[in-house]
This record gives C-alpha cells, structure tokens and sequence, in this order.
C-alpha cells in the first residue's frame, strides 16, 4: 500500500512517479520544471543543430551571428588542437607583475579587458532611487559555497575543499605548471580563501535585502582600502570620481589590508592565477572543459559532464539567449495562450486587491499603501516586445577564433555594465530569456515576469481544468505577485525604491506572522540537510501568499475542484534530485526543498483538511493554533 495523502501529501501524489524517474546522468535532477527544460533543450539542440547544418537558417541578423559563434564553439577539432594556448599569455601577463602596486595601476585595463581583477565594484539600481543606476561595492568570491562551510566540524567543508584541491591538481598541469608550483599556487589560494570567509557575508545575511543598504560618501571609501587606487581605477570607468558607493560587504572592505595590499599581494596573486587557468575551460579543448566542471559536478552529485554538443550549444548561447528565447517564444507560444495567461494575472491581482482589504491584521493605511502597490505591478507576459539594442553589437568578425569572439562579447557586456552608471534604468529590459523554465519578480521594478517557457502544462495549458491551472501557474503567478509583500519585497514601495510604507504596528504583526514560517520550515529534513527557515523565508511567504491567492481565484470558477487545485500543486513541485545537491542547496538556496514546499503550505489551509479528510493523528496535520495566513 502507497503513502496516504494524509499521512505525506507530496509523497502520495508523486511516489509512483518518483519510482519512475531517471535523472539523466549529467544532470541534478529532473521533474517539475526541469522535464520542460530538458524538452525545451532538446528542441533547441535539434534545431540549432540543424541551423549549423545550413538548413532552416533564420533571416536575421543576430541569430546568424548565434550560428557563427555556435559554430566555432563546437570545431572541436580545433578546440582541441588549440589547446590551452590562448590563455597562455593571460597567465604570463599576470606572473610579470611585480608587487601589488603594479598590479592594482593595470586593474582598469585588466577590467576593461574581461580579465580577473579582484575589484568586486559593479553598477546596480540605487535602493533608495530604483529608476537610476549607482556604484556597489561587494566581496570577493569563496571556494566553499558559503561561509557556513568554512566551520568548524561542518559535514562536508573539509571534504569538499580537498575535491576543489584535487581538481586543480588535475587541471593547472595542463596550463604548464609543475608540481611544485602547482603546490605552492594552491597552499596560497586557499590560505586568501579562509581570510575572505572569515568576513564576507553569509547566504542568510545575503538574503536580508534591507540589510544591505549600506550607503558610504566615497572618501570614506577609500579611506578602508589605501593601497587600492580606486579614485583612478574607478574614474577609469565611469569618467568622473563617484558622489557615494552602495557596501552591503562591510565586513570585507574593512579588513581591505587582508587583500589588497603588498603583504597580500603573493596570496591574491596565486588566486588570480588559478582564477585565470579556471575562467575560460569552457572555452578550451574538450579535455580541460572536463577537468575544469569537476568541481561543480562535485557539489552536485553529477556523475558525467555535458557532452559535446549540449557543451558547445550552452556555451554558444550565453551571449544571445535573448534571441534564441524570442525565436522560441515566437514558435511555441500562442497569441491564444498569453491572451488566456494576461486575463489570469488580471484575475490575481484583482483577487490580490479583494484579500488585502479584508486582511483585518493590517490598520486601513497600509492596506491602502499595498493596494497602491499593487496596482503599479507591471506584468511581463511570455517575451519582450523586442531584443535589447545592443544584441545587433554583437558580431563575430570572420576569421574570429572561438576566444576571440567570446573576449569581444566580454567586453562589450562590461563596457555597457559601467556606462550604465547614474543612467536611468531601462524597465522594459527582461532579465531572463524566453525559453527559460523560470519566472521572477523584480522589488526595484515592481515588476513581475513570466517567460513563455514555464507557460505550459503541468503549469499551464488550455486543454487543463481551470483549478488545475490555477493549482499550477495561477499559484506561481501569485507566487510571484506575493513577492511584493514578502519580506524583502515589503520595503520597496509601488516605484521599487526603499521606503517603509508601513505602521510601526502593522509591521511588528507581520513580523510575528513571518517568525511562524520561518518557525514551521526551521529545521525540516532533507537529505541528511537542515532546512534554514531564515534563509528560505521569503520564498515561503511567497508560497503561502499566492497559493492562498491561487485557491480563493480558483473558488470563483464554476467548475471548482478543490482536489484537482491541490494535487497540480504537489505535481507542478515533484522533483528526484542527487543528494549531494540538496545539501548544496540547503546551505545556499532562499527555497526550501520542493517537498517541504509542498506539504508545509498545504498544512495552512482548512480546505485540504476537509478535501483530504485529514484528521488530528494523520501525519499532515497541523494544530489550528500553528496554521498560519499572511496575504
């Protein structure tokens, strides 16, 4: 006899199928979201393929650029007799610096060029004026997922920094380095890696979007980094010395000495070097492509790289996957479907509207202050009107080598990143391509995204009821509207700026009704891991929010079938997935486990109670006094 419903509701609606499934073997995992990629991926391989072949070639541009570049992404024979060739002179440009003071004169070219530079300064929206683009300042990356890892006794942080180890003792002789050095290199990277964990921020402190703000007058700055040029550098950039500098990485750039200095500079250098060597394997011949994906296969239990041609189509991809989204979008999403799709997120907000006024824990101003954001969320259905300008920039020159071209993609993309500076911000710019099994919301621009890869069944499809589709995409919908109001979203007002639009009081109650999930997830299982009900929170206020939405959307359909709204739910999350990357999730993803996703937020809602007759002893159930409701 299977699991009861009511004893685990994610595990009887999917173990049959669970018993079924095969991750592939260079994947994670597969189910919900990630079958529809694998299909999507095997369109897009087959036909790209076809292109490569001279058939079917599109009349445009762009994409016969794509196949261009696709096609010298996948000349392995040239590839392989290049070898590691084109990086070469990268690492003996880098081994000719002699002190750190030399290196930190050359750092603006060396950004300018795409090349590792160790200054973690980028251009992102202002906090405080989402519409204009300001200067942050962030941290240099760890090895080890997250600083968690870097503990004392943590399960896997010693384990997984001896694979790290490992795979570079296989890949950095194929750079030239011999044993010694190859030894001295990594004893001094790893050495720099424990100085940046000892300070940069967590993936639960990361996850505290307010907590980030951190505005500094830009003399003050550099005041914390005195061997850094960063007047010059930064000047370089921009063309002009910056008013302020954004620092969510306090902790990092108070201890600047550590890695930007002279006394630093044999550590940072040997980082540079491994970083250089680790940087463009995707881009080399097909054995350093396989040494240089050992690491990430280990994190995440896969146990064969990409082949060939899934290799060279991703790596191909990455600079035009706008493109090849609207070229899918175009050819497998139909006016009828974004037509039926903009009339439900219509129906969510309109129902969103209806419960914020009867939420009777939030006094009549704030309520009057959500429904005024909510009215200014901006839907984006399926794809973008039109590809970004910049797209017909990219060109691969005839004669390019694979290298080449892709050096040329690099900087363009860095050269627009910087100008971008103290611009206004271009909302009608999507951050994700069409044909992505994704959706997101965006607190800077109030805007909420669906692309027309996700728009299908088990989410969506015109041929299901209409309870399973809100049970489906109408909760990720909703999902995604509750953003708005989860607790990051909650301190950006209806333009995406920083702005507390709430009652001191209102704000405490909402503060003890998100203690209660971070309470009802904190410490869940999953494979072996700890769920961090912290971390997770803002995806699980989300979760309860539109799955609350979804099911009082679905109630005014005639046809309403609580069951059917249910189980698309438990089916739309099923997943099998490698227990090496749920533990890697657990310490670094803000959503909790798919089936904790699942069975947590059902257990808040009286209607699976009386649809499951679920009763007090049944593993499912939840005491009244611990259910919870937000939006």
């Amino acid at each position: 006899m299977g699991t009861r419903q009511q004893d685990d509701f994610y595990e009887a609606i999917n173990e049959d199928w669970v018993a079924q499934a095969v991750i592939p073997n260079d994947k994670s995992r597969t189910g919900g979201f990630i079958d529809l990629a694998d299909e999507i991926e095997d369109l897009m391989l087959a036909t790209t393929d076809k292109w490569l072949a001279g058939e079917d070639v599109p009349d445009d541009k762009v994409l016969r650029n794509f196949i261009k570049y696709h096609r010298l992404a996948a000349d392995w024979e040239t590839r392989n007799q290049v070898g590691t060739a084109p990086v070469l002179p990268i690492i003996k440009r880098y081994q000719q610096f002699k002190s750190f003071a030399d290196f930190a004169q050359n750092i603006a070219t060396l950004e300018k060029e795409g090349l590792p530079n160790a200054l973690p300064l980028g251009i992102a929206p202002d906090f405080k004026d989402a519409q204009t683009y300001v200067l942050w300042a962030d941290a240099l990356g760890t090895i080890l997922p997250d600083t968690t890892y870097y503990e004392p006794g943590h399960p896997q942080g010693a384990e997984l920094l001896k694979k790290w180890r490992e795979s570079q003792e296989q890949l950095l002789p194929k750079f030239g380095f011999s044993e010694s050095e190859i030894k001295d290199l990594l004893d001094k990277a790893i050495a720099f890696d424990a100085r940046v964990a000892k300070v940069v921020l967590s993936q639960e402190e990361s996850s505290e979007f307010v907590k980030l703000y951190k505005p500094y007058k830009w003399a003050d700055f550099t005041a914390l980094a005195p061997a850094l040029p960063l007047n010059e550098i930064v000047t370089e950039m921009i063309g002009e010395e910056p008013d302020m500098v954004v620092v969510p990485e306090e902790r990092f750039w108070h201890a600047a000495d550590q890695f930007f200095s002279e006394v630093a500079w044999p550590l940072l250098r040997a980082t540079l070097i491994i970083s250089i060597a680790n940087s463009y394997t995707g881009y080399l011949s097909d054995d350093v492509r396989i040494l240089g994906g050992a690491y990430g296969r280990a994190l995440s239990g896969i146990p064969e790289p990409k082949n060939r041609q899934k290799s060279a189509y991703y790596l191909a991809e990455g600079p035009f996957n706008q493109a090849l989204g609207l070229w899918y979008a175009h050819k497998k999403f139909s006016p009828a479907a974004k037509a039926d799709v903009e009339d439900k997120v219509a129906t969510m907000i309109d129902v969103y509207k209806e419960r914020l006024q009867q939420t009777t824990w939030l006094q009549q101003a704030t309520r009057d202050q959500a429904v005024v954001k909510l009215n200014a969320i901006k839907p984006h259905i399926g794809y973008p009107e039109k590809l970004p300008d910049y797209y017909q920039d990219k060109v691969v020159a005839d004669g390019a080598t694979l290298f080449e071209a892709m050096q040329k993609f690099t900087q363009q993309s860095i050269a627009r990143t910087w100008a971008k500076w103290h611009q206004p911000v271009d909302r009608d710019e999507w951050h994700m391509p069409a044909h992505i099994v994704n959706a997101y919301y965006d607190p800077q621009q109030n805007q909420i995204v669906f692309p027309a890869a996700i728009l299908q069944a088990p989410f969506y499809s015109l041929d299901q009821s209409d309870s399973a589709n809100y049970g489906g995409i109408g909760a990720v919908i909703a999902h995604e509207i509750s953003h708005a109001f989860d607790t990051n979203g909650s301190s950006f007002d209806e333009h995406g700026s920083l702005n507390n639009w709430w009652t001191d009081e209102d704000f405490a109650a909402f503060k003890e009704r998100t203690q209660k999930i971070i309470d009802q997830f904190d410490g869940l299982d999953s494979y072996g891991a700890k769920v961090n009900g912290k971390l997770t929170v803002s995806e699980n206020v989300a979760d309860l929010g539109g799955f609350a939405a979804a099911l009082a959307a679905a109630k005014r359909e005639a046809d309403f079938s609580a069951k059917e709204f249910f189980v698309s739910w438990a089916t739309i999350w099923r997943m099998k997935a490698r227990p090496e990357l749920m533990k890697f999730f657990a310490a670094v993803d803000v959503h909790a486990p798919n089936k904790a996703r699942t069975n947590v937020i059902v257990s808040n809602f009286n209607d699976f109670y009386k649809t499951f007759d679920v009763k007090e002893n049944d593993g499912m159930y939840r005491a009244p006094s611990d259910r919870t409701m937000i939006w």
